[in-house]
């Protein structure tokens, strides 16, 4: 089996799961080691509470060995300077990062690692020459969200594709756009854990307080409340024109994007803001909601993700309302996807309620087929077939060749 080192874009107790900690939960239930490296800070912070709190975190944790989270993952907290962009402080984050890692992976006792990469800017902290192995896994386009350093991560993206030994993207315009400077580059789909999900319908599960006081038909977004990408004068709209319909939001506000105001919509009656809520308590909210919302804008970043909560309402059983973006078009039979607007989720949601969207069974199938567990098995099969993984490290379940996206 092999060691991986995955550098990650958040910190492993994030409440919003991403790629990271699932691809690497995934990668240890295949029996692989793996070092999680936590986020080296994109962006410089922001004044406020929130990232100084993120500060402080930090600061007690980077003298301290990686943390066992489980069988066969650690999480490593560096010290660097978050959004570094002068030479001094870039050079710091070189040394710091490199002599980090080469004493972690000795503390561990990994051998030979694959870095696994979500970081645009990774070769500006480590050397193309570190690792013989290298993997980008590309999940945004994170030079399109606000506040990033746009010129600069289009510029390392594009010189870490170059030197990556393969890329892997979850959206197909994500993979249109980098193949041109990696030919082994992959599309693979953001997927769920269908097991966790599926509870809300496999079992009586309690509801919520928050819940049980509204009445129904209750719509559920749960995900980073952020105006970027969210379609927010949309649900405005939509719920002033249904005020028979309840809104339940659950999720941070303006994470990504501090210019976020959800006053406006806040301050509908029939909208519930939420808040955060546990990865564990999900399935509940989802168990007693009646349709699940992905309301976006058409903009240079929505038109290059895959909604991480696709497949996680999908496997909840709920009838999905989506907006129409290229990623998810390929899933029309099984989802209500429509144009970005109030009247147009209107009426989509109207024929949810009614039942006469897809069917539950179909929709059940197809999120049965996209799961993280799958899908790195898949990952490390075009690792193999490019040599940068022997056969020793993959489970001898893996799909064939026919399975493959490229």
């Amino acid at each position: 089996m092999a060691d991986f080192i995955l550098l990650a874009t958040a910190d492993w107790d994030h409440p919003l799961w991403t790629n990271k900690q699932h691809t690497a939960m995934s990668l240890a239930a295949l029996g692989h080691r793996v070092l999680y490296v936590e986020s080296l800070g994109l962006r410089p912070p922001r004044k406020g509470a929130a990232d100084l709190a993120r500060i402080f975190k930090r600061l007690r944790r980077v003298l301290r060995p990686p943390r066992r989270i489980d069988q066969g993952i650690w999480v490593w907290s560096p010290l660097v300077m978050p959004g570094a962009s002068n030479p001094l402080a870039q050079f710091l984050n070189r040394l710091l990062v490199n002599r980090g890692l080469g004493l972690m992976s000795r503390c561990i006792g990994l051998q030979d690692p694959i870095l696994w990469t979500y970081n645009p800017l990774t070769l500006e902290v480590i050397s193309s020459t570190s690792f013989s192995k290298l993997v980008y896994h590309c999940v945004d386009r994170i030079q399109a969200q606000p506040e990033m350093p746009g010129n600069r991560i289009e510029r390392a993206e594009r010189q870490l594709c170059c030197a990556a030994s393969v890329v892997f993207t979850t959206s197909p315009e994500l993979q249109r756009s980098l193949k041109p400077l990696n030919r082994n580059t992959y599309f693979f789909g953001n997927v769920a854990d269908f097991d966790h999900f599926a509870r809300a319908w496999q079992s009586s599960r309690p509801c919520p307080t928050e819940l049980a006081l509204l009445p129904s038909p209750r719509l559920i977004f749960i995900g980073a409340i952020d105006a970027y990408k969210l379609d927010l004068p949309g649900l405005t709209q939509l719920v002033r024109r249904r005020p028979d319909w309840r809104l339940v939001l659950i999720g941070p506000i303006g994470e990504a994007d501090p210019s976020t105001d959800i006053e406006e919509l806040r301050a509908c009656p029939n909208v519930q803001w939420l808040g955060h809520r546990s990865y564990t308590t999900l399935p509940d909210f989802l168990a007693h909601a009646d349709v699940a919302l992905l309301p976006l804008q058409l903009n240079s970043y929505t038109r290059n993700m895959f909604p991480m909560k696709f497949f996680e309402y999908l496997a909840s059983g709920l009838p999905v309302v989506a907006t129409s973006i290229p990623s998810l078009e390929r899933f029309r039979d099984s989802v209500l996807l429509v144009p970005p607007g109030a009247q147009h989720l209107e009426s989509a949601i109207g024929l949810a309620l009614q039942g006469k969207g897809p069917d539950r069974s179909e929709r059940l199938a197809l999120a049965r087929q996209h799961t993280y567990y799958q899908r790195t098995q898949e990952m490390l099969l075009v690792l193999n077939q490019l040599g940068i993984l022997d056969s020793s490290g993959l489970n001898q379940q893996s799909p064939g060749d026919d399975e493959l996206e490229s």
